[in-house]
């Protein structure tokens, strides 16, 4: 609510995108280069290339947001870290997700979404971004 109503719907959107293009970007690296386990233990299907392959395609498309759009209210660096700290918290998401269905003994978090692991699946990596991304804005506003 805070983001739409100070900066409107296209911050929530850029959230939205931040967190969609990370897991997108870990997913095809990850199936094209993966080879070395990020966290073996908790989420075997992801690796350290997949995690950097969704950095650097969050960080292209951060930067291209920035150049061919205007208004976001702050400079290139405020931007920049904002998605780049969204990007990373977003997978820590994941990851604590993936830890709670390990603890349950369940592979999916429900059957609502077949094939997509449950809708709690679909929303992990948003829920663990949207408090940073959100900090950041309002910080950066306020600068």
């Amino acid at each position: 609510v805070y983001l739409h109503y100070v900066y409107g719907g296209e911050m929530l959107l850029y959230l939205f995108s931040i967190v969609w293009i990370a897991d997108i970007g870990a997913y095809f690296s990850g199936r094209r280069f993966g080879k070395r386990k990020l966290a073996p233990a908790i989420s075997p299907g992801k690796t350290w290339e997949g995690f950097c392959g969704g950095l650097v395609a969050n960080l292209l498309w951060i930067i291209g947001i920035y150049f061919f759009s205007t208004g976001w209210g702050f400079g290139f660096l405020q931007f920049v870290l904002i998605g780049v700290a969204t990007s990373l918290i977003s997978v820590v998401g994941d990851l604590f997700e993936s830890i709670l269905k390990r603890e349950a003994g369940v592979k999916d978090s429900g059957k609502l979404l077949p094939g997509h692991g449950g809708v709690l699946d679909r929303i992990d990596s948003l829920i663990a971004a949207s408090p940073v991304f959100v900090a950041g804005t309002f910080l950066a506003g306020s600068l």
